[in-house]
């Protein structure tokens, strides 16, 4: 489990506090791949023994959003907002241990995040996410999800991307 990102994701649950209720771990984030567990417990299960739809789709969420959340909260990415569009499911198995959700989409979500910051255009692409019970399964998915992700910059990020340099005023630099 990677603590300083799972934080990051605690942070997240008081905004979204369902994500704090299911109790996710980010496993891996790095520039291409985000791996989100979700524990199989009396709080995402459902009355058969499996995973709950909600927590699937919860997990799916993260998993497809953090790559984004990363880069729009902190940085030159500041103010761009995210938000998800639609969202396809396939249940393939029955989710009856802890799940690891994949999302492989992180250059592609890096760069729509450039974009709508550069351009001030909203951007949405279409996220990948593979949901898998490792222990019992191995490889083989138990669901997969597409979400569009939806970005757009927010309006105090336009003021600060219109706002002109220290230099251009004459109040800064040498």
């Amino acid at each position: 489990m990677l603590l300083k990102e799972t934080a990051l994701v605690r942070l997240l649950s008081l905004k979204i506090p369902v994500l704090l209720f299911v109790g996710p771990r980010v496993m891996r984030l790095d520039e291409e791949i985000c791996e989100i567990e979700v524990p199989l417990g009396w709080r995402t299960r459902n009355h058969l023994g499996s995973m709950y739809f909600g927590a699937l789709c919860a997990g799916a969420d993260l998993a497809g959003g953090l790559h984004a959340a990363r880069l729009t909260t902190t940085g030159k990415f500041r103010g761009v907002k995210l938000v998800f569009a639609d969202v396809r499911g396939e249940f393939l198995k029955r989710a009856d241990g802890d799940v690891l959700f994949r999302c492989a989409d992180g250059a592609r979500v890096a760069a729509a995040v450039r974009e709508t910051h550069e351009t001030g255009e909203r951007v949405t692409l279409p996220v990948g996410i593979t949901a898998l019970v490792p222990k019992k399964y191995g490889e083989e998915p138990v669901a997969r999800f597409t979400l569009s992700l939806s970005l757009k910059r927010g309006s105090a990020a336009v003021r600060l991307a219109e706002a002109p340099s220290p230099r251009e005023t004459g109040t800064g630099g040498a």
